[in-house]
């Protein structure tokens, strides 16, 4: 089993910018592909942006597109979400999640074999 703790989230105003963090315990962090999802009040979980394992290809949905941006550190076996000019509708609990093996999108939770227990951002207007 592989643990994921997120951190980062809170409370911010409209077009402020919150950066959230998501360590993995799994000496072999590298060999991992990772994505950010997020779930808001009474909707369905949904695909923010992906990073693969070297970092060099990134992939975001549409509705964060040049707003947030995925990184990583796999010496401190790390992956970031930086998100910017933040909306109320961006307001959700966001999950880091990791993959082993491809067996759909990248955009789809099926990608994924481990996920954490998600930190919640809530945007004011």
């Amino acid at each position: 089993q592989v643990q994921l703790v997120e951190s980062g989230g809170g409370l911010v105003q409209a077009g402020g910018s919150l950066r959230l963090s998501c360590e993995v315990g799994r000496r072999t962090f590298s060999s991992l592909f990772m994505g950010w999802f997020r779930q808001a009040p009474g909707k369905e979980r949904e695909f923010v942006a992906f990073i693969s394992r070297s970092g060099d290809n990134t992939y975001y949905a549409d509705a964060v597109k040049g707003r947030f941006t995925i990184s990583r550190i796999n010496a401190e076996n790390k992956v970031f979400l930086q998100m910017t000019s933040l909306k109320p509708e961006d307001t959700a609990v966001y999950y880091c999640a990791a993959g082993t093996l491809w067996r759909s999108r990248a955009s789809s939770e099926d990608s994924y074999d481990y996920w954490g227990q998600g930190t919640q951002v809530t945007v004011s207007s």
